[in-house]
């Protein structure tokens, strides 16, 4: 769960985050954004150029029956455990250069499988650092970049993932390790 202060996203002397069907219990809101954000993720993703604002689209896809906020930045600060994530004041900023440098880098078009995975996931890791949303950064993470590696040429299959060690990849890249990110997602690549 995430830490922090003054939660304008959770009801009132509760962890647990407001939400559209007015869910009151942890568990029966875990249950029901896992189904909803699954239902959506079968439909067909929101079109767009691979920017700030298709990202948003996709978090907002995924979590729109779920969260009133979907695809809005967050306005709070979190963390998880000590590793605080990008302060709500700099998202703007953050997410403007990272896409910036990923339209600077042609979207990983024309790049070895090795290059992309290792490219990939050095976005990723620091897009899970910057955090953009209260909740479902994992999940629109992932979406977006299968999106991105498909339109690289290089399609991740996303049956062959094994959510804990790629979930610790992830972790260990938000330390600034790297590696294990890019030898999963280079695993989930075809070719």
């Amino acid at each position: 769960m995430y830490r922090t202060a003054d939660d304008i996203y959770c009801y009132p002397r509760s962890t647990i985050l407001k939400n559209l069907p007015g869910l009151r219990n942890a568990r029966a809101l875990k249950r029901y954004e896992l189904a909803m954000s699954a239902q959506r993720a079968e439909e067909p993703l929101p079109a767009g150029r691979l920017s700030v604002t298709h990202y948003r689209a996709i978090h907002r896809h995924l979590f729109q029956d779920v969260y009133d906020w979907s695809g809005q930045f967050r306005r709070v600060r979190i963390a998880r455990g000590t590793s605080m994530f990008c302060y709500p004041e700099n998202i703007g900023r953050e997410m403007s250069d990272l896409f910036g440098q990923l339209a600077a880098q042609k979207f990983f078009r024309e790049r070895s499988t090795d290059a992309c995975a290792s490219e990939l996931s050095h976005f990723l890791a620091t897009l899970n650092a910057i955090h953009p949303f209260r909740d479902g950064n994992g999940r629109s993470q992932l979406a977006f970049g299968a999106l991105l590696a498909h339109r690289a040429g290089h399609p991740l299959r996303l049956e062959k993932l094994r959510p804990r060690p790629f979930l610790s990849a992830m972790i260990e890249s938000f330390q600034g390790n790297e590696a294990p990110l890019a030898s999963n997602l280079r695993g989930l690549m075809d070719g």
